[in-house]
């Protein structure tokens, strides 16, 4: 790898994560306010469909930004493919999100604000933000080398 391809991966990595910590916000604030609004919100015994619906409001917000943002030099226009792999995508992170959380509230018995957040939000989310990264980067907003500048 050259040092160009080096600094356009940290340029794009950057604000990949500047986006990622704003679905972050979106993600945690959500789901908060469904399972612990007022210490027991709406959604309390329903924490996985909570965390569908947080991240769902995140996704649409990291697909904007990604797409205006991080991944504005590519040339590809939006298309059913394009959607379709950022739906496919988020699914599979969704589920990397979902086993984090279920597997502290179901299999280590962990019903709190901070294991929830700690398991759902930041584990799982740090997880999932490796795999949309580079998955993004290949399928959602691929390079396309006849509109790429030289």
């Amino acid at each position: 790898m050259t040092s160009r391809q080096l600094m356009d991966h940290a340029k794009r990595g950057s604000t990949f994560l500047v986006i990622g910590g704003a679905a972050f916000l979106i993600d945690a604030g959500v789901f908060n306010a469904l399972v612990y609004w007022g210490e027991r919100g709406p959604m309390f015994e329903w924490p996985l469909t909570a965390k569908i619906i947080a991240i769902v409001a995140a996704s649409v917000a990291t697909y904007v930004g990604n797409h205006l943002w991080t991944f504005r030099d590519r040339k590809t226009k939006t298309s059913a493919r394009n959607i379709l792999a950022f739906i496919a995508i988020n699914g599979v992170a969704i589920l990397v999100q979902l086993g984090c959380l279920a597997f502290s509230r179901y299999v280590l018995g962990l019903a709190d604000p901070v294991s929830d957040n700690i398991s759902g939000t930041i584990v799982g989310q740090i997880l999932a933000t490796v795999l949309r990264y580079f998955s993004y980067n290949v399928w959602v907003f691929p390079k396309n080398p006849d509109l790429s500048p030289a």
